[in-house]
């Protein structure tokens, strides 16, 4: 029998060390050095050589002698999945979906795997939280074609997961969750920084040598990461992060790695009693509510990866009680948040200093483009003056720090998607309309400064 040795693993990053530390060298986090004891000989790869179910090895080519036309994207019924995965699933693919618990992570593969059956994909579903009769269970509730091509395999040891794998060759496997897993090989805990790296190191062979595409969910920490060694995320080729308020019924599906598309892509479904159902037009959902003459109201059209969303960004300008007036944010980086209402009392004369400040990106979306730093001060300027700004109008632009409105990208989409929601009237960067194709019906306005686009849009 080998000889086991004990070494500490960072649960953060993944770094070893033969000794406890209390901060990781490499990630600078503090206390997050976990105890493994692992085979002497063992080195973490279950099959170093990357060798399929057929016993054929990879070998070296000349890469014009790829034929990557040979195993094109196959798309599922779910177009908003589609659009995150970068235009449908790649074969071969290793993809990380991460989200809180009970968001509807396992919902949404368990529809996919669905739909993915009914399109003569053979899918195994493999689980290791539920038995197969609550698998059965939440499949029946939520509708799901059930035929010969989608599999439910309750087990977590890895090896009996490849031996079903190498039987049934299927197209895609869906494994529930990556942290239930268990590599023989391996003799720490189940969901320990080894366990989770030696699995994800087995599934990626499998994918990579045998062309399935494998989904994975991740559990997360209450940070909102995913939870296990950040080479988790760098070994998988997507990283998808399914995000929501429990209390809403609408969840956004963001691609935050993706290797074979756009990131930052967003795809948005609500939950129903019979699963999640896509949301063709966003927009209408983020402005529904919104009220009539409200001050501290602007509209802005993001960018979210290559989809227009119409967000509504809210500010509540109150005098400040104590010493340090305070700086709220919710979906907007607080520090652009700051750095806008800096720009408003140079430039533009509104005294904030003793003003607190609150903002909001209305139905949970977030925001992080440069082109809202328009309609984030014209929300702050309407609730500080108490002037309500036009319902029928919106504003795209970036601020400069001297108080000039620059130029953003794709504005010729922008402005399309206004125009289709019924505004009638977009306040934008004046160098944005050279060669720009106006929609029909609206009205578009080029603004220089702040101190112009405030007097265009606040008018008693």
């Amino acid at each position: 029998m080998s000889k086991a040795k004990t070494q500490f693993s960072c649960s953060n990053c993944g770094y070893m060390s033969p000794t406890y530390l209390g901060r990781c060298p490499n990630c600078g986090e503090w206390n997050t050095f976990v105890e493994e004891t692992i085979a002497k000989e063992n080195t973490g790869a279950v099959n170093p050589t990357r060798v399929n179910f057929s016993g054929k090895q990879v070998q070296p080519q000349l890469i014009d002698q790829v034929n990557a036309a040979a195993a094109p994207r196959f798309t599922v019924g779910s177009q908003e999945l589609n659009r995150v995965l970068g235009g449908g699933i790649v074969p071969g693919s290793l993809v990380l979906i991460g989200g809180d618990p009970g968001i509807g992570k396992s919902t949404l593969l368990l529809q996919v795997s669905g739909e993915l059956s009914q399109l003569q994909k053979r899918v195994l579903y493999v689980t290791g939280e539920e038995s197969a009769d609550q698998v059965k269970m939440r499949a029946d509730r939520l509708q799901i074609p059930q035929n010969e091509d989608l599999y439910v395999f309750p087990e977590t040891d890895m090896t009996a997961i490849r031996d079903a794998i190498a039987d049934l060759k299927p197209n895609v496997v869906i494994v529930d969750s990556v942290q239930t897993m268990q590599e023989s090989t391996v003799t720490s805990a189940i969901g320990s920084v080894a366990q989770v790296r030696g699995v994800t190191s087995d599934l990626m062979n499998i994918a990579k040598t045998n062309n399935i595409t494998i989904f994975i969910v991740g559990h997360v920490t209450k940070g909102g990461a995913i939870a296990g060694p950040k080479t988790l995320e760098h070994m998988v080729d997507t990283v998808l992060y399914f995000e929501g308020d429990q209390h809403h019924a609408y969840r956004l599906l963001r691609a935050v790695k993706n290797r074979f598309g756009s990131t930052n892509e967003l795809g948005i479904f609500e939950m129903a009693d019979h699963g999640l159902q896509e949301v063709q037009n966003p927009s209408e959902i983020f402005l529904e509510e919104r009220l009539k003459n409200a001050t501290g109201s602007a509209i802005v059209v993001a960018m979210e990866g290559t989809r227009p969303i119409l967000v509504e960004l809210q500010a509540l300008i109150t005098p400040s009680v104590f010493g340090n007036a305070q700086r709220t944010a919710s979906g907007v980086d607080r520090n652009r948040v700051s750095l806008i209402m800096a720009v408003l009392e140079k430039r533009a004369g509104l005294l904030l200093q003793n003003q607190d400040a609150y903002l909001k990106a209305a139905g949970g979306v977030k925001l992080n483009e440069p082109a809202i730093d328009l309609a984030m001060a014209i929300s702050i300027a309407s609730s500080y003056e108490d002037i309500s700004t036009d319902v029928k109008e919106c504003y795209i632009g970036e601020l400069g720090l001297t108080g000039e409105v620059r130029r953003v990208d794709r504005i010729e989409q922008r402005l399309r998607e206004a125009a289709k929601l019924g505004f009638k009237r977009v306040l934008v960067p004046k160098h944005n309309l050279d060669l720009v194709e106006i929609p029909q019906g609206l009205q578009v306005v080029g603004v220089t400064t702040l101190k112009e686009a405030l007097q265009l849009s606040l008018k008693k």
